[in-house]
């Protein structure tokens, strides 16, 4: 899958999720100047869980700081086996 396609979806589902205007959302938008917080980040990962099919260790959450970060470790799970 496309990492553009990838990007809308994740925006899509934050901006439903967490109540934030999605053209307001991009690649470098960091989780702290989007004032979300750690439970903000669990829905996140249920929601990512479900698109994927993979489970999202707590190692690999640790290292995701962007919606970027984010788009690419979607784009890893759906290399390994298509989901979505």
């Amino acid at each position: 899958m496309d990492k553009q396609v990838i990007f809308e979806r994740v925006t899509q589902i934050m901006a439903d999720l967490f109540d934030l205007e999605k053209a307001k959302l991009t690649p470098e938008s960091r989780f702290e100047d989007l004032d979300l917080t750690s439970l903000d980040a669990i829905d996140l990962v249920v929601e990512l869980q479900a698109m994927t099919g993979r489970k999202v260790t707590e190692t690999r959450l640790r290292d995701i700081r962007t919606i970027g970060d984010i788009v690419t470790l979607v784009q890893g799970h759906l290399a390994q086996g298509e989901k979505v």
